[in-house]
C-alpha cells in the first residue's frame, strides 16, 4: 500500500511541476510565430499518439476498428461536432460488427 501511495504523491509532484514550470518560465507572451503554432498543435498531436494505436484493438476485430475510424475521419472532415463524430463511429462499428 505504501508504494502505491509513493507512486500516486510522485506523479502528483511531477504533474504539478509541468503545469506550473511554464507559468514560471514564460511570463511574456511568446512572439515566434513558430514556437507559438509548435505549441498550439502540441496537444492534439499528443492524444492522437496515444489513443490511435488502441483504437484497432478496441473492438476485438480490426476490421470494424478500421471501418468506425474511417467513419470517424469521414465525419471530422465534414465538420462535424465531437458527438455526432463519436456516435456514427459506434453505429458503424456496431453494424459492421453484426456482418464481419
Amino acid at each position: 500500500m505504501s508504494y502505491a501511495v509513493t507512486g500516486v504523491i510522485l506523479m502528483a509532484v511531477v504533474t504539478y511541476i509541468i503545469r506550473v514550470l511554464p507559468i514560471t518560465v514564460f511570463k511574456k507572451q511568446i512572439e515566434s510565430r513558430y514556437i507559438r503554432s509548435f505549441l498550439y498543435y502540441v496537444p492534439y498531436a499528443v492524444i492522437a499518439s496515444l489513443t490511435f494505436p488502441g483504437i484497432f484493438y478496441a473492438t476485438g476485430n480490426v476490421m470494424t476498428a478500421v471501418l468506425g475510424t474511417a467513419a470517424a475521419i469521414l465525419l471530422a472532415l465534414f465538420r462535424q461536432g465531437l458527438v455526432v463524430v463519436a456516435i456514427g463511429a459506434i453505429l458503424v462499428v456496431y453494424i459492421s460488427g453484426l456482418f464481419l
